[in-house]
């Protein structure tokens, strides 16, 4: 039986690692939850018993936590990660605050869960667009080998937490915008995250630079335009990839059938593909619209649709821990 503190608990993915935890059974021992002033003394439902949110401090962890699951931005990951570390406890982080740190391991179970015990002190959870780009992309890496690679994202407003989700229901009713902006109803934002000065935005960046990371291939060039659309969950990529060897649509169909952690849907004779509907509330990847790029010579395109507060966020780092666990 372990012992699992989460941090920012009171939050949008807060709460799904609380659902995601209840829903797998993990052998929990102790559930510790901790959050901002705020939201200190509210109470929570886990497994038919009453929790209460505790407001996290420096001490916080001095008491016997083995994994802490973190989710309250990276300000407070820089902060209170090494302190959690120092005292013990692998933190899982899913933050951006160190996921490009060469000594943290930055880790999507179905692609590089060899790397989880290259450091088992913190462990970086990607970005949630890029954590469902890189489930299909790894296994056509492995077929074919990738030489580039396009994104073109349409990115659900729970990506910005529940204030995201607000200002989405605040539009549909006529009121102004507060999180974003501007309306996110009726319009598709090419803005997630503030923008750099090259032009790109840092979700952008994001992108390019953990695909790297977690496919092993550091000079492999990656372009993203990221754009946050009127959709209340579940985010959806377009992913354009040049190859090394020329793609065999039938042999890939089959893999990405047998894949465990993907859902194939591509029966475009019956209107089948990915949907962000049909993927919210599931663990899964879906992929679709399998074919070709004729515009060069060896290119593939696909659709990938997740729901990026599950399979973006909580259950990724929940199959961290589950992992962890199995070792132990």
């Amino acid at each position: 039986m372990y012992n699992i503190a989460i941090v920012g608990a009171s939050g949008l993915v807060g709460g799904t690692f609380l659902k995601v935890l209840e829903e797998r059974n993990l052998p929990i021992k102790n559930l510790y939850l901790f959050a901002s002033t705020r939201s200190a003394g509210k109470k929570v439902i886990f497994k038919g018993k009453t929790l209460i949110i505790e407001e996290l401090t420096e001490k916080s962890f001095d008491r016997k936590i083995d994994i802490a699951l973190f989710s309250a931005g990276g300000d407070i990951s820089k902060k209170f990660a090494p302190i959690a570390n120092k005292k013990g406890v692998i933190v899982i982080d899913n933050s951006s605050a160190w996921r490009m740190d060469k000594s943290v391991p930055l880790i999507v179970p179905e692609v590089n869960s060899e790397e989880i015990f290259k450091n088992e002190g913190i462990i970086a959870n990607p970005n949630c667009s890029t954590i469902q780009s890189v489930v299909p992309l790894k296994i056509i890496d492995d077929l074919y080998g990738i030489k580039r690679v396009i994104y073109s994202t349409y990115q659900a407003v729970s990506g910005s937490g529940i204030k995201g989700m607000e200002d989405l229901k605040r539009g549909l009713v006529g009121e102004e915008a507060k999180t974003y902006p501007h309306p996110i109803v009726n319009n598709c934002l090419p803005h997630i995250d503030s923008f750099l000065e090259n032009g790109y935005t840092k979700e952008e960046e994001k992108m390019i630079n953990e695909t790297r990371k977690i496919l092993n291939k550091k000079n492999l060039p990656i372009t993203a335009t990221c754009v946050r659309v009127p959709v209340l969950n579940g985010h959806s990529i377009s992913i354009n990839v040049e190859l090394e060897k020329e793609v065999n649509l039938e042999e890939l169909r089959d893999k990405f059938k047998e894949a465990k952690g993907i859902v194939f849907r591509d029966d475009i004779g019956n209107n089948i593909y990915p949907l962000a509907t049909e993927a919210t509330g599931t663990d899964e990847v879906y992929v679709g619209r399998l074919r070709k790029d004729f515009s060069i010579e060896k290119g593939l395109n696909l659709w990938v649709v997740a729901d990026n507060i599950r399979k973006g966020a909580a259950t990724n780092a929940v199959q961290i821990a589950e992992i962890l666990m199995k070792k132990k």
